[in-house]
C-alpha cells in the first residue's frame, strides 16, 4: 500500500515538489509611457467628438451621456466633461514632457472654443453637427450663429471651460490666437455680466441693466408663497451648486495668469456681494438665490425661500478662501455669528437642514409630490433635504486663519514638482495598467444612468476613470526614482 502525509510527499513518495511561480516583474516607466499613450490615443480616436468628450460611455461606444443622452456628435461642458479631461491631457504633458499630450490638450481646447456663445461663456453641451448647432449663438458662426445663447455658470460649467482655456494659453505662452481670444472674450464677458453688488446669476443671455438691481442688504420678506411661483430664477444671486464660489477663484487666478486687476478687483466685489447678502439677526447665514430685492427667493420647485444649511458652510469655505488669496480681514468677520447659528440650528443626529424657514428657523422638507412640509417622512430621493455638518472643520479652519494668515500671491506659471517613485505609486501605477484592454480603454461594470429601460450597458467607460487613471500614469511616468 502506498500512502504518505502531504508534508511526506517529496520524500515518501517520490511526488514532484511544488514550484513557486516567479513574480512578475515591476511595471517599468517606459511600460507605463506605452501604457498611457495607449489610453490616451483610444480616448482621441475613438471616444472624442473633434477634441470633445462626454460623461460615460458604453464599452462598446454606442450609447452615451453627459447629464442626460447624448448622440456621437455632441460633447459635454460640464465636469466630468470636456474640461476635465482637458485638464488631465495638460497634467500629462507637464508630468512626462511629451508634446504629444499637450497636442491633445489644445485639441480639446479648440472644442471649446468652438462652443464659445457669443454671450461669452458655455452652454452645457457643445453640438457638432452642422444642423443641430445653427440652434445656437456659437461665436464660431458668426452671421450664421443660431439664438440660443445663454451662458450657465452652474454646476461649474462655464467656470470650468474657462479655467482650462486659461490653464493652456498660459502654457502656451498666450501664443495661441483662437485660444487666447476665447479666454479673454469669456473674462471679460463675465465682468461685464456681474451685478452692481458683486453677485453673479444662475445664467445670463444678455449683460444686467444696472437700473434694475439696486445695491441692498440681504433682508426677510413681509411673507412669500409656500407655494412654488412659475418665476424665471435665473437672473437670481445665486450661491447655489457653488455658482458664485466657482467664479470668484476662477477670477482670482485669471488675476495672476493676465496679471489684470481688474479680475482680483471683480473677486473682491463678489466678496463684499458675500458680506452684503448674508441674512440679519435672528438667521446670519445666507439663502441659496436671492431677487433683486435682496430676499431670498424660490428658484425650482424644490428650493424654496429659506435660509440654507447646505450652502452657508460653502459660502464660509469662500470666505475664508478669499482672506487667504486677498489679506482682506473683512471676509472673515461674518463668519463666527453664522457658525453660532448653524450650530445651535444642527438636528438631533448632528446634520443640518437644507432649508430653514425664514425667521422661525423651523427645517423644511417636501413631500414626493412636492408639498412644502415641516417633516422628513415622505422625501423625494433626488436632492439632499439634509446635508452633513462641517462645522467643526470649518471652525477649526476659521482659527488657523486668525494664527497663520493670509498665503502669500501665487505667481507665474504654474511649477510642476515631480513625483517621487513610491512603492505606493508604482503599486498603484500597476494596478492601472493591469486593467487596460486590448483596445486602450479602461472599461468597468457600471450602467449609464439616462438610458431607457433595458438599455443600460453593464460594462461602461467613464471619463472620471480615465481622468483619475491619466492623472495618476503620468505621475508615475514622469516620477523621479
Amino acid at each position: 500500500m502506498r500512502w504518505c502525509l502531504f508534508a511526506w510527499t517529496v520524500i515518501a513518495c517520490g511526488w514532484p515538489a511544488p514550484t513557486t511561480l516567479p513574480a512578475a516583474p515591476p511595471l517599468t516607466q517606459q511600460q507605463g509611457a506605452e501604457a498611457l499613450r495607449r489610453a490616451v490615443d483610444f480616448f482621441r480616436q475613438q471616444v472624442s467628438i473633434e477634441g470633445g468628450y462626454l460623461w460615460s460611455y458604453s464599452s462598446d461606444l454606442s450609447l452615451r451621456e453627459g447629464e442626460g443622452r447624448a448622440s456621437k456628435t455632441t460633447a459635454w461642458v460640464q465636469p466630468p466633461g470636456t474640461p476635465s479631461v482637458g485638464e488631465a491631457l495638460l497634467a500629462a504633458y507637464r508630468n512626462t514632457g511629451d508634446r504629444y499630450y499637450l497636442d491633445s490638450a489644445r485639441e480639446t481646447a479648440l472644442a471649446l472654443v468652438t462652443g464659445q456663445l457669443k454671450s461669452g461663456g458655455w452652454d452645457y453641451r457643445i453640438e457638432f453637427a452642422a444642423g443641430d448647432r445653427q440652434r445656437y449663438a456659437y461665436r464660431s458662426l458668426g452671421e450664421n450663429a443660431g439664438s440660443r445663447n445663454t451662458t450657465t455658470l452652474d454646476d461649474n460649467t462655464t467656470q470650468s471651460a474657462l479655467q482650462f482655456l486659461m490653464h493652456i494659453d498660459q502654457q502656451l505662452a498666450f501664443k495661441h490666437k483662437q485660444i487666447h481670444e476665447a479666454a479673454v472674450y469669456a473674462l471679460r464677458s463675465l465682468l461685464r455680466a456681474q451685478y452692481p453688488n458683486g453677485g453673479w446669476p444662475q445664467r445670463f443671455a444678455e449683460y444686467p441693466d444696472p437700473d434694475k438691481f439696486p445695491v441692498r442688504k440681504a433682508s426677510y420678506p413681509d411673507n412669500w408663497p409656500p407655494l412654488h411661483p412659475d418665476v424665471d430664477y435665473r437672473s437670481y444671486y445665486t450661491f447655489n451648486d457653488n455658482t458664485i464660489a466657482d467664479t470668484i477663484a476662477l477670477m482670482l487666478d485669471a488675476a495672476v495668469v493676465y496679471s489684470e486687476p481688474a479680475y482680483r478687483a471683480a473677486a473682491i466685489r463678489a466678496g463684499d456681494f458675500i458680506i452684503l447678502s448674508q441674512m440679519p439677526d435672528p438667521q446670519p447665514a445666507w439663502a441659496q438665490q436671492y431677487n433683486n430685492q435682496g430676499h431670498p427667493a424660490w428658484a425650482r420647485k424644490f428650493e424654496p425661500p429659506a435660509v440654507t444649511g447646505g450652502e452657508s458652510q460653502g459660502v464660509m469655505t469662500t470666505l475664508m478662501m478669499l482672506y487667504r488669496r486677498t489679506g482682506e480681514k473683512k471676509f472673515l468677520e461674518p463668519i463666527p455669528r453664522a457658525l453660532a447659528y448653524l450650530k445651535a440650528s444642527r438636528l438631533p443626529d448632528g446634520k443640518l437642514a437644507r432649508f430653514y424657514e425664514l425667521k422661525t428657523n423651523r427645517p423644511l422638507y417636501f413631500t414626493r409630490e412636492y408639498k412644502l412640509v415641516y417633516h422628513d417622512r415622505d422625501l423625494p430621493t433626488h436632492y439632499g433635504f439634509q446635508v452633513s455638518s462641517k462645522l467643526d472643520r470649518i471652525s477649526q479652519q476659521y482659527q488657523q486663519l486668525l494664527e497663520r494668515g493670509p498665503d502669500k500671491s501665487p505667481q507665474g506659471k504654474p511649477q510642476v514638482q515631480r513625483a517621487r517613485l513610491t512603492p505606493s505609486l508604482q503599486a498603484a501605477a500597476e494596478k492601472v495598467v493591469a486593467t487596460l484592454d486590448d483596445r486602450g480603454a479602461w472599461a468597468e461594470d457600471g450602467s449609464l444612468r439616462y438610458q431607457a429601460d433595458g438599455k443600460s450597458p453593464s460594462r461602461i467607460i467613464s471619463c472620471t476613470t480615465f481622468i483619475s487613471n491619466v492623472e495618476l500614469l503620468s505621475r508615475f511616468v514622469g516620477a523621479r526614482p
